[in-house]
């Protein structure tokens, strides 16, 4: 059973629906013997594999390890603010870390640092050699997609063709000032415009409006190393989880609010809306963002991250303060207090990387079960330099350790998916 995932990996779609069909037969027939496990007799769709088979086929052997930057102050008083970017980065590309994502911020302290993605990526692209430089995320409706276009190849050639983007469709009415137009249907506007870029980016002409309403037709330029730009879709509801996997694009999400077997459930729908649009369900790359400290003792980190997080969760309340009035409350209210000592001891607990290397791991198998295949660590979240690069330092040591144990996770995950009778006659 040491090669099932790529043997299934490998059916055609009828072998596949041969596989589906004989598990159903056995799940009627029950149970070989009392101490089998209990299986489900509801029938499933037959427009493909069973969704359980379509996550535990594509779960990945190992979980990339990148370094994700969202929420720096931007209101601080400091004559070197990117420096943590800057040295994260360098540490990143020398330690094998797989990515460096800048986000699309405006307006607001929280994130303040980054307006622009591709600016910022510019610059880390002349500073290193290995590591992919990606956005996270750009705010799609409120750009031209040639300018997109444009600018990013800029960025792929800088970088000699290490980049990414991950497309958003914003949520705050103040980022919608730079096109006020297009907030009421931005997601149909971001996904088009994937298209438009993407289009672009192979060295398609595409006609679009010019002056007076006349169609103008156009190529961009630098051409781009990269010759298919890797693209993620940021994402929150099932729907747009399905929707990026209907258009083939990898997917950025955050685990927050989502439980283990909820992100299971997505996931394995993103999979099979893949499968289903003619996309490869094995090379739909998963991020999830996760805030990350690591360290020897998890008190002490509990201890040394407890403040920052606090205040950064403050900070992101307060983001929707100008859409809600007066509805978030000033942090030195015992309401808020409370609520917030709440938030971060479920944040610790289980929604991010912040503790031990051990904890840390556990955490890493269950999302790598879950079919995750990279962990997206958010380092900006108000802790110093010397700290961040000291958790740097143990997530490095973690990224490497982790290799075989997840291997051995997403094996083990995929042969229990299956019945051993059932997957023995599609795969022999």
């Amino acid at each position: 059973m040491t090669k099932l995932t790529e043997r299934i990996g490998n059916l055609t779609p009828e072998q596949q629906e041969l596989l589906r069909r004989r598990m159903e037969q056995m799940e009627r027939r029950g149970p070989p013997n009392a101490n089998a496990r209990e299986t489900s007799a509801a029938p499933r769709p037959a427009s493909g594999p069973p969704t359980e088979m379509v996550n535990a086929s594509y779960a990945p052997r190992r979980i990339d390890f990148s370094i994700f930057f969202f929420s720096a102050n931007g209101d601080v008083d400091e004559d070197d603010r990117y420096r943590l970017l800057i040295e994260s980065a360098r540490f990143a590309d020398r330690n094998g870390f797989t990515a460096v994502w800048t986000p699309e911020r405006h307006f607001q302290t929280f994130g303040g640092l980054y307006p622009n993605p591709a600016v910022l990526s510019a610059a880390l692209a002349m500073i290193t050699e290995n590591v992919q430089i990606r956005a996270g995320s750009v705010v799609l409706p409120l750009h031209s997609p040639v300018r997109v276009a444009e600018d990013w190849a800029v960025v792929d050639n800088l970088s000699r063709g290490r980049i990414g983007i991950s497309f958003a469709t914003g949520w705050h009415h103040h980022d919608y000032v730079i096109a006020p137009a297009n907030y009421a249907d931005r997601r149909e506007l971001m996904f088009r415009d994937i298209g438009v870029v993407r289009r672009l980016w192979a060295g398609e002409e595409v006609e679009l409006p010019g002056p007076d309403g006349v169609k103008v037709r156009v190529k961009t330029l630098p051409r781009p190393v990269r010759r298919e730009l890797p693209v993620w879709v940021t994402v929150v509801s099932p729907g747009t989880w399905r929707r990026a996997g209907e258009i083939g694009a990898n997917v950025l999400t955050a685990l927050a609010g989502v439980p283990p077997e909820e992100l299971r459930r997505r996931i394995a729908g993103y999979r099979k809306a893949r499968l289903e649009n003619g996309h490869d369900p094995r090379t739909g790359v998963v991020s999830v963002m996760l805030h990350t400290c690591l360290g020897s003792d998890l008190e002490e980190v509990r201890n040394r991250v407890r403040g920052p997080m606090k205040n950064y969760l403050h900070s992101y309340l307060d983001q929707f303060r100008p859409m809600v009035g007066q509805g978030i409350t000033d942090s030195s209210s015992a309401g808020m207090r409370d609520l917030l000592e709440l938030a971060f001891e479920h944040y610790f607990e289980n929604s991010s990387l912040l503790g031990t290397p051990q904890k840390c791991g556990a955490m890493l198998e269950k999302l790598a079960a879950a079919g995750v295949n990279e962990a997206a660590c958010l380092i900006d979240f108000g802790l110093d330099l010397g700290s961040t690069l000291e958790s740097l330092e143990h997530l490095a040591a973690l990224r490497l350790s982790m290799a075989g144990e997840v291997n051995a996770a997403g094996e083990a995950g995929a042969a229990e998916a299956l019945a051993p009778e059932a997957a023995g006659e599609i795969l022999r």
